[in-house]
């Protein structure tokens, strides 16, 4: 890896590097279609850790169970306690870590009833310099690899599994 790339990494590049040797977490997601709303529901479990893709549009969401640390460059760090309502805004790529269980929530509005499609067209393609082209990692729909940080340990600054 050349100086350049290592320049034009994001410390959530570097993060989503590490997170891509980790065994992904269990998010459940339900997809519900309606006339011209496209809902879908994310059960993410405790402990995890996740980038979410870089959004395109503006579109509201609910957390419905549990506490959610995430961090935007939009916001900072900010603490999601359900019962909450908020707004995505273009642009917006979140860390989340769930302190609980949650149950996290998004409405966008399309017609389209394709997930893939949907993904194509309210998520922007955001290229990690830190993985090779066609990684995984670099454009997975479900909140890109998430893990779960209870399996982890800090080796040298590195994350690695537990084996204990």
């Amino acid at each position: 890896m050349n100086e350049e790339t290592l320049k034009q990494a994001t410390a959530v590049d570097a993060l989503l590097a590490m997170m891509v040797e980790q065994p992904p977490a269990d998010i459940r997601a339900r997809h519900l279609f309606t006339p011209g709303l496209y809902t879908r529901g994310c059960r993410i479990p405790r402990h995890t850790l996740l980038v979410t893709e870089q959004h395109l549009t503006e579109h509201p969401f609910i957390i419905t169970e549990g506490t959610a640390w995430v961090w935007s460059e939009n916001e900072g760090v900010v603490i999601y306690q359900a019962p909450h309502i908020g707004v995505t805004k273009p642009g917006t790529r979140r860390v989340i870590w769930t302190e609980t269980e949650v149950m996290w929530t998004t409405f966008h509005a399309t017609e389209e009833t394709d997930v893939e499609q949907i993904g194509r067209t309210i998520l922007a393609e955001v290229e990690n310099p830190l993985l090779p082209d066609g990684h995984p990692g670099l454009h997975a729909w479900l909140g890109q690899l998430p893990v779960k940080t209870e399996d982890l340990k800090a080796t040298n600054g590195r994350l690695e599994a537990d084996e204990s």
